[in-house]
């Protein structure tokens, strides 16, 4: 062994996870999980809401591809395609994406890997979970209620004039700010304070630097975008002139202010992809992290540097061009430790012993999709070609293959890599490999040839469209339908492990990450007692037979025993 007073049985040992008292069973009833302050309960709860509302991002999704299958109308007149599409985008940015891996993932492991007993403040953990809620109830009233077509960015003067159902949709995501204000704040405190002994900077997992990262832009930039939403609340509801010009507001300011934030909001969402994909690739390739300090480094230099490229959002708008020269060279800056990733993932597979398991699956398709993602943002950095590609569906395409071909594929990889962990059953590999076919496939051809129609001159967001784009368009919904079949599989899949799945064992990956050192599903406390870590999460070299043992604990016992 190397880690000391870890959960994990000892050799011989009679005790293993049918033996020990887990989160899930230790309390029943609803009420006990209303009101738990358990960290993994809580990481659970978020996961059931942003799965609800994924669903319902990607029902609009697939609404407005069958829209445009046919130019003219097909299913909805123009009105209601603006409204559809601004819901898709508002749901899947502000309620899935950005809380996905932190608030589900994070919550869940992020004090496992730490050797901690919870997180910081269990309290304003809770807390966070049901302001996310409450900004949720915001959204769904906006939804309901009133004609929000003003699409996700709420872009002024427009917004400003439009249907006081904004009001609901921007008080939704203000609220929703503080729930990802205060998880921050939370994995910072965590990460600095509750570290086990053993386990120094050096020897965090790197999902925890990403999280670490993402907390750190979370705090910083999502009060930027609070701030900006109050006063666009004001103005509609007071009059008060800060954006509308009719009244003597400047509607290019609301535009600095809303990407000073979601330009740092991009990494908030794809910074915890990368840091899945990083125990991904160190366990399915049974190797050490190419470059840890590297791979740790990028994350902290991606943080940072996101808040200084705000102004490649804003080519078109009339900024200076000496303003429009730097904004275009810091965004090649923001390249760098894309790419310091990106090659430290590729050289660590170099010689691996690497297992196609379906997490690993999403983690190469991370690795393609997102590299895709971040060459064609280079055309989009550059001044030349962002001229010709603004507004177009070039932009829409990059955008998906960096949010849903990162941070979707990453979140998807992190959930099947984890959930026998979470849930104590396996599921269908098989099954699992084919959703992944089908999701893979239908993204690509949703999304790439959408980078056709937008070179080609395709705006975004038009109802209706040239019949020399019909083509493009009917590829690009057929493949929303097959991504459709995909996720549909997938969740049969897991509703069905749940009911009927195998009995997970304690480290079914043969991992050696802290996390699998404790017993499936956890223990109430993670840890039976306290761990002492002697040994960093990727160093297979040094781990024991048991450590890494695929099956049951106590099956390891019966072999070893015959073997003696």
């Amino acid at each position: 062994m190397t880690t000391e007073a870890t959960t994990a049985p000892a050799h011989g040992a009679p005790a293993h996870g049918d033996d020990l008292p887990n989160y899930l069973t230790h309390e029943r009833g609803i009420k006990s999980w209303m009101t738990t302050l358990d960290h993994k309960r809580i990481g659970m709860m978020y996961l059931a809401s942003i799965l609800a509302a994924f669903f319902l991002g990607g029902v609009m999704a697939l609404l407005v591809r069958t829209e445009l299958l046919f130019a003219g109308r097909t299913i909805m007149n123009a009105d209601t395609y603006n409204q559809v599409f601004t819901l898709h985008g508002a749901i899947m940015v502000f309620l899935f994406i950005i809380p996905s891996v932190p608030g589900a993932l994070g919550n869940f492991f992020l004090p496992i890997m730490l050797g901690a007993k919870d997180v910081a403040f269990p309290r304003l953990n809770l807390a966070s979970f049901y302001i996310y809620c409450f900004g949720a109830i915001f959204l769904v009233i906006g939804i309901i209620v009133g004609h929000v077509d003003t699409g996700w960015t709420f872009y002024t003067p427009y917004s400003a004039r439009a249907d006081n159902s904004v009001i609901w949709m921007t008080m939704g995501v203000f609220i929703l700010g503080f729930s990802s204000i205060l998880t921050g704040v939370n994995f910072i405190a965590t990460v600095h304070t509750m570290r086990a002994p053993g386990i120094n900077w050096r020897r965090l997992p790197l999902f925890i630097w990403g999280i670490y990262a993402t907390s750190v832009i979370q705090v910083l930039a999502t009060p930027v975008l609070a701030i900006t939403l109050l006063l666009l609340t004001m103005e509609k509801a007071l009059g008060i002139a800060v954006f509308d010009p009719a009244i003597g507001g400047d509607p290019v300011l609301f535009q600095h202010f809303f990407w000073f934030y979601s330009h740092p909001a991009v990494y908030i969402m794809i910074l915890p992809g990368m840091a899945v994909v990083n125990e991904l690739i160190g366990t399915f390739s049974r190797r050490k992290i190419f470059g840890y300090m590297f791979v740790a480094m990028s994350s902290v230099a991606l943080a940072l540097l996101g808040f200084l490229v705000w102004g490649h959002h804003m080519f078109t708008s009339g900024m200076s061009e000496y303003s429009t020269m730097v904004f275009s060279a810091l965004t090649f800056l923001v390249a760098i430790p894309s790419g310091v990733k990106v090659f430290n993932w590729v050289a660590t597979l170099y010689q691996g012993s690497i297992s196609l398991a379906s997490p690993m699956l999403y983690a190469l398709g991370f690795i393609a999709l997102f590299t895709i993602g971040g060459v064609t943002g280079l055309f989009l950095g550059t001044l030349s070609t962002d001229i010709h590609l603004h507004d177009t569906y070039f932009v829409v395409a990059h955008f998906h293959y960096v949010m849903v071909g990162g941070t979707v594929f990453g979140f998807l990889g992190g959930l099947h890599y984890w959930w026998p962990k979470m849930t104590g059953k396996m599921y269908d590999e098989n099954w699992a490999r084919v959703a992944w076919l089908l999701v893979f496939t239908g993204f690509n051809v949703t999304f790439f040839s959408q980078f056709v129609l937008g070179s080609q001159g395709m705006p975004r967001r038009y109802y209706d469209y040239l019949p020399r784009f019909h083509n493009l368009h009917m590829t690009s919904s057929g493949g929303a339908y097959i991504l459709g079949v995909g996720f549909l599989i997938m969740a049969v899949m897991f509703i069905k492990s749940l009911r009927s799945g195998a009995k997970a064992s304690e480290n079914p990956w043969g991992s050696a990450g802290y996390e699998w050192l404790t017993t499936t599903p956890p223990h109430p406390h993670n840890f039976d007692e306290q761990p002492v870590i002697t040994r960093g999460p990727y160093d297979y070299h040094i781990c024991t037979d048991l450590e890494l043992f695929e099956g049951h604990h106590k099956d390891f016992v019966a072999s070893g025993s015959e073997a003696e």
